[in-house]
């Protein structure tokens, strides 16, 4: 179990700075770029062209750059996709993962849909926390938005996460003309439930163009939040952690919160401490750029792992100030924007 790996884990270590003075800490490994659903805002239905297996990082690549992130102040690694859970032996995987001196806190982000055996092992691995992806609790709906009829799947995730003492953060996307009567419903889980229940503005993910701008986007962040306070009543700010992106917030009588991500908007970048690696190698240091170090051809070139580390730190000291800036700088063939699950989710 991961608590018990941490009296032999190195020393806390000061955190590497990016040149605007946020700290880099935090690790969104995508072990995988494949996925089981066919989330309309994340890719178009027929799915994406996914890569060859030999082109994906492998395991023990993985684990190599995560040691040498760690050694740089990354402290907490969240898994994500595609779906994690679609790469086969990830379990395995996460134990060596957990082994890594200086990692202290493994997370997770799924769908849920092939999660539910395995929630026995995430309990014991000492997984806190888990991302659960649910945009809809209406079966019908669900169907339209992932094609594929697997709500119940994702229920039993939820459920058996719950009944482990897993924490868990449900996931929804807010899509005008899709979704909007879903938001109450799942606001509600949090009345009788310990959960957090999370809404996300739309972001241009979905494998082809998006029209620029917050202004474009129907329901912002300021509309989430008139439209559950107009059901709920006033919601009430909770103290935000550094680095979160989350704007969490409580419901009288509730037992879980409820919280409203402007990943579209973009009104967390200043105190965003996130680095993403993608399935192939590619380093992002804002989801809004177009990759800045491609380590799977260091790996494979041979490199040390100093001259990995200088790589590395060379392209932390070169990061966007925001999301806005890093969209500027794609070059003028990616604007159109790949598929979140090639980024990772």
């Amino acid at each position: 179990m991961l608590p018990s790996l941490l009296a032999s884990a190195a020393p806390a270590r000061t955190p590497l700075y990016d040149q605007h003075g946020r700290p880099l800490e935090y690790l969104r490994l995508a072990v995988t770029d494949r996925c089981n659903l066919r989330c309309f805002y994340c890719m178009p239905e027929e799915g994406i062209k996914y890569m060859p297996k030999h082109e994906l990082l492998s395991y023990e690549e993985m684990l190599r750059l995560t040691g040498l992130l760690a050694g740089l102040g990354v402290r907490k690694v969240r898994l994500t996709g595609g779906e994690p859970f679609v790469r086969r032996d990830l379990v395995p995987f996460m134990e060596r993962l957990a082994e890594l001196p200086g990692i202290d806190d493994i997370s997770l982000t799924t769908n849920g849909v092939l999660t539910a055996p395995h929630v026995p092992a995430l309990a014991r691995l000492g997984v806190k926390a888990v991302n659960l992806s649910l945009d809809t609790l209406n079966r019908e709906r669900f169907f339209q938005i992932t094609r594929r009829d697997e709500l119940p799947k994702v229920l039993e995730t939820f459920y058996a996460l719950l009944d482990a003492g897993i924490q868990v953060k449900i996931n929804a996307v807010v899509m005008d003309g899709q979704n909007i009567d879903a938001l109450v419903p799942l606001a509600a889980l949090s009345r009788d439930l310990p959960v957090d229940v999370r809404f996300i503005e739309e972001m241009p993910f979905n494998g082809g163009s998006h029209e620029a701008g917050p202004a474009s986007l129907p329901w912002n962040h300021v509309r989430i939040r008139q439209h559950l306070e107009a059901h709920f009543g006033d919601l009430t700010p909770v103290r935000m952690a550094a680095g979160a992106t989350a704007s969490e917030y409580t419901i009288a009588g509730h037992q879980g919160t409820v919280g409203i991500i402007a990943a579209y908007s973009r009104t967390f970048c200043g105190t965003c401490n996130r680095l993403r690696l993608t399935a192939e190698g590619g380093i992002k240091t804002c989801l809004y750029d177009q990759g800045v170090l491609d380590t799977r051809a260091l790996l494979r070139g041979g490199k040390t792992d100093e001259e990995i580390v200088a790589a590395l730190s060379a392209a932390f000291r070169h990061r966007a100030a925001n999301g806005f800036e890093a969209e500027r700088q794609r070059p003028l063939h990616q604007l159109s924007f790949e598929s979140m699950a090639t980024i990772g989710g």
